[in-house]
């Protein structure tokens, strides 16, 4: 592929445009559109302009936002071009650009398409934020129940080009009430004189256009469809929502939970399109309030400022016993997050979550405090460094301190999610910083409480 783009790319440094053209017609739609992504913009809008109207559809639809907010700009000019491409984008896919667009630019592009489709791009920008509605297309083929079969498939072949699916036709009554989905190849395997309603069973499974988005991705995870339709409150069919525009609510709930998780608010654009002041503004919030967090580790450092003066070889293993409860306790977030997520667990999994996480923690601990103590163990036997006379109370303290803040770390990541999806927060929102910064503070009390009883009488 490499090397097409090598080629492709000098023919159109050479201006050789219909060389191009007929070298284009070879290539798959992703495969130009990955070639438009490689170049610089006023080249990728030079090569956007020879395509052909079905060509330059198919292609936009598989560029980035990015991409398509550039080819947009590029042929703003041409009005004729820029209606063309607007009205032939699939309406589910045109709502989702506009949806990233600045208003007063949506307004803009609306007023230069057709007043049919104006009016369907409006109904579905109409529809709340992150709403099913959004995520619909209109263009669907729907059949009556005493159509016989020859009939529904004349009424396909009339209406069915257009549609965005055929693997799924819509059965609706005269209100246009929706009565049962029926699959293409049961309609062709039927004997042509039989009715429609004797080969349906009017199970079906639809999706409410006021709901979350969100329950799209899970309804379709249930049942392993590759179209579900969508109605109103009453019924009504309205369009249907096809996997293609699920994959990209998943691939954008997974950007933004994994950018919670980070520690950072989610970016409402790309990282390239965010300015500067907005990418502060996204990140300085959480900064600040795990900055604050830490300054809690130092007042608790500062209040055991006496043990440290009496034994400053624990001032040692401090980095060591909170980076190990802060891994820890991130690792659990991750694992129960990603599970809260999938559906895996739910609110009433808490509990055994809980009794999983205290072995896990307890095991976890253990094998750490080990490793901890055969290291203190070996640095004294081979001279490396000299903990003192009591150097295997030492040894034991961490150990102890380490099975017990791994444990701490390891039931603290894993409740928190519960606790803030319990009072209707994203549990994306406990990220492994917050997680980290919350098990440091409470990790120092533990070492040097734990340190404060063993080596009472002896270091301290």
């Amino acid at each position: 592929m490499n090397e097409i783009k090598d080629f492709l790319k000098q023919l159109i440094s050479d201006k050789s445009w219909k060389a191009l053209k007929q070298e284009l017609n070879n290539l798959e739609p992703f495969q130009i559109a990955d070639l438009i992504e490689s170049l610089p913009k006023q080249e990728k809008i030079l090569l956007f302009r020879i395509l052909s109207r079905s060509s330059a559809k198919e292609i936009f639809q598989h560029l980035s936002f990015e991409e398509q907010e550039d080819i947009i700009d590029g042929i703003a000019g041409n009005v004729h071009r820029l209606a063309e491409l607007l009205n032939d984008l699939d309406p589910d896919d045109r709502t989702a650009f506009f949806e990233e667009l600045p208003g007063g630019l949506s307004q803009r592009l609306l007023q230069v398409m057709s007043v049919e489709e104006r009016k369907t791009a409006l109904q579905l920008l109409g529809y709340p934020k992150d709403s099913i509605g959004r995520l619909m297309t209109p263009e669907y083929v729907a059949i009556k129940p005493h159509f016989t079969v020859q009939q529904a498939l004349e009424h396909i072949r009339k209406f069915g080009r257009d549609s965005e699916t055929l693997n799924v036709i819509y059965i609706v009554d005269s209100q246009w009430k929706l009565i049962d989905d029926i699959r293409i190849k049961e309609i062709i395997l039927a004997s042509p004189e039989q009715k429609i309603s004797e080969i349906s069973d009017t199970r079906f499974v639809s999706l409410n256009a006021y709901d979350d988005e969100e329950m799209a991705v899970q309804i379709f995870q249930d049942h392993d469809r590759v179209a579900l339709p969508v109605t109103d409150t009453d019924g009504t069919l309205l369009g249907i929502v096809t996997v293609d525009d699920v994959m990209d609510v998943i691939e954008q709930e997974a950007t933004e939970d994994f950018q919670k998780f980070g520690g950072t608010e989610g970016l409402d654009l790309s990282y390239t399109k965010t300015s500067l002041f907005e990418m502060i503004k996204k990140r300085s919030g959480w900064l600040v309030l795990l900055f604050l967090g830490e300054m809690l580790t130092a007042s608790a450092m500062g209040f055991f400022e006496q043990e440290i003066e009496k034994a400053v070889v624990l001032a040692l293993f401090v980095p060591l016993i909170i980076s190990s409860g802060g891994n820890s306790g991130s690792q659990a977030a991750s694992l129960i997050i990603r599970s809260l997520a999938l559906g895996e667990l739910t609110l009433r999994n808490w509990w055994y979550v809980m009794r999983k996480e205290i072995f896990s923690g307890l095991s976890l601990g253990s094998i750490l405090g080990i490793i901890g103590f055969f290291r203190i163990f070996v640095w004294q036997m081979t001279g490396f460094y000299n903990y003192g006379e009591y150097w295997m109370w030492i040894g034991i303290s961490v150990a102890f301190s380490l099975i017990l803040v791994v444990l701490w770390g390891t039931l603290t990541g894993s409740m928190i999610p519960f606790i803030l999806k319990k009072v209707g927060l994203d549990p994306a929102t406990a990220s492994a910083p917050f997680v980290a910064t919350l098990v440091d503070v409470t990790g120092l009390i533990i070492f040097f409480t734990v340190a404060a009883m063993l080596l009472g009488g002896k270091l301290l």
